[in-house]
């Protein structure tokens, strides 16, 4: 390993030496406190040393991982959303009874799972990343063992998820089989070469792999288990498989499939846009059904991955450019909308009801008022950031003549805008009788570092929307530039 290899690796060997060292202060002095600030000292330093890696030349790191600046932008965008769910879940964890050290380290581990997933050029570190998410996850969505739906749904997640492993490993299988190679650039430059035999293999093994993809996405018809584990999970640890864990996949996906180019197979795009359609108005549709704020937002999850789809099914730079954006968008209205959920739940049960925010502003205006503006970017309203990403999708939609996805992206945000708002308007109801305190005590005052990460998320919603430019060049930079 020369000085190149080490800058480009930096920041896995911080995540790597901040897992070792929250593994040892549990092992000797187990604090609450001291394992929070090494696991956010840990994430910012990854952070920060982004920077570095990002002035070295795209490097290729053993034919496993390529970090360029496709990969710096969603290793970034990762370990912010991580920093972000480490701060809502101390004030979470504090709330609650148990030991509570052993969750960070747990963080840690998936999220240098989802930094594996966005360099990955080969079908063995997709695996591996894959597998150091997924496994972690199993635990932190059943970590709160005391309450009967989060232990169901860690159990669901786990057998959904060795379900979808299955399925992604005999993809392999076939598509190694056919073309002799595991390595994502050496099989996009392999022409389809043999009889229908040997493409029927090889997009056999696609189809699979996409399988495979889909149930980590959780898109149509791939979906059931979303709104049960979301329900069931600790908000902060819904938020992270809502944004880091679906987002390192997507990224994964648009990588590997701009390689192999998925408009060269008609099928494998044609299945894409079923499942976009299909994705979009599906999880619209039911989420009007739902009276839980939780299986809402799983629902509107569906939904989201359906339209980030029509980016990745356009083709040219504006696709690129539109999906980074909306996923980072999608990201900012995520954390923010189950961060308050977090900041509003109490030890025995998560505040997911949606009679449990009935006349919220007249508890607890600032709190309301962001979870407002978040869920008016999640429905793409104007002067906030949900607003520009869906812009930028629609455009690369028109400009790649993908009218079938554009017309259910509008019918879908449609639908979407009227969950969203039946959620806000119950915010805004009055409280029989007026506000009263044993109400607002009861509801909760919002942690110190959840409410910080919720202010600053408001921020971002709104100067995105309002001023995106300097974000979109820095993905113009960093994404499209790379790609």
């Amino acid at each position: 390993m020369n000085a190149v290899d080490a800058a480009a690796l930096l920041p896995y060997l911080l995540l790597g030496g901040s897992i070792l060292m929250v593994m040892l202060e549990i092992s000797l002095h187990r604090r609450h406190a001291v394992s929070f600030g090494l696991t956010i000292l840990g994430l910012s330093a990854a952070f920060v040393s982004l920077w570095i890696a990002a002035t070295a030349k795209p490097q290729q790191e053993a034919a496993l991982l390529l970090v360029d600046g496709y990969a710096v932008f969603f290793i970034g965008l990762s370990l912010a959303a991580a920093i972000a769910v480490a701060l809502f879940s101390y004030g979470y964890l504090e709330r609650g009874t148990g030991e509570r050290e052993e969750f960070y380290l747990l963080l840690l581990l998936a999220t240098l799972g989802a930094c594996v997933l966005v360099a990955a050029t080969h079908f063995v570190s997709l695996f591996l990343g894959l597998e150091l998410l997924s496994v972690s996850l199993y635990a932190m969505i059943a970590y709160v063992r005391r309450r009967e739906t989060s232990v169901e749904a860690g159990v669901k997640y786990l057998i959904l998820a060795g379900v979808s492993a299955a399925f992604m490993l005999f993809g392999i299988a076939l598509v190694y089989a056919e073309v002799g190679t595991m390595d994502f650039a050496r099989l996009a430059a392999l022409p389809l070469a043999g009889g229908p035999a040997n493409v029927a293999v090889l997009l056999g093994g696609l189809a699979l792999i996409v399988v495979g993809f889909g149930f980590k996405l959780a898109v149509v018809p791939f979906h059931l288990w979303t709104p049960d584990v979301y329900q069931g999970a600790p908000a902060p640890v819904s938020a992270f498989v809502s944004t880091v864990s679906k987002g390192a996949v997507f990224a994964l996906l648009l990588r590997y499939f701009r390689l192999v180019d998925v408009h060269h197979y008609a099928s494998i795009f044609i299945l894409f846009a079923v499942i976009a359609v299909a994705s979009m108005l599906v999880g619209n549709v039911l989420a009007l059904f739902q009276t839980n704020v939780k299986r809402i937002l799983a629902y509107s999850s569906i939904s989201h991955l359906g339209y980030l789809l029509v980016g990745f099914l356009a083709s040219g730079p504006l696709a690129m450019l539109a999906v980074a954006f909306y996923l980072a968008s999608y990201f900012v209205a995520s954390l923010g909308s189950f961060g308050a959920v977090g900041e509003l739940s109490r030890p025995e049960r998560d505040a997911e009801g949606l009679a449990d925010y009935t006349g919220l502003f007249w508890r607890q205006p600032w709190l309301a008022s962001i979870l407002t503006l978040m869920l008016l970017s999640l429905a793409g309203i104007p002067l906030t950031t949900g607003f520009v990403g869906k812009f930028l999708l629609v455009s690369a939609g028109l400009e790649s003549s993908l009218w079938w996805l554009l017309l259910a992206l509008v019918a879908g945000s449609v639908v979407g805008l009227f969950y969203y708002l039946r959620v806000v308007v119950t915010m805004y109801l009055p409280l029989e009788g007026g506000p009263s305190s044993a109400i607002a005590d009861q509801a909760g005052l919002p942690s110190f570092s959840g409410g910080l990460v919720l202010a600053l998320l408001g921020a971002i919603a709104i100067w995105l929307g309002v001023y995106p430019t300097p974000f979109v060049q820095l993905i113009q930079d960093l994404v499209v530039a790379g790609s």
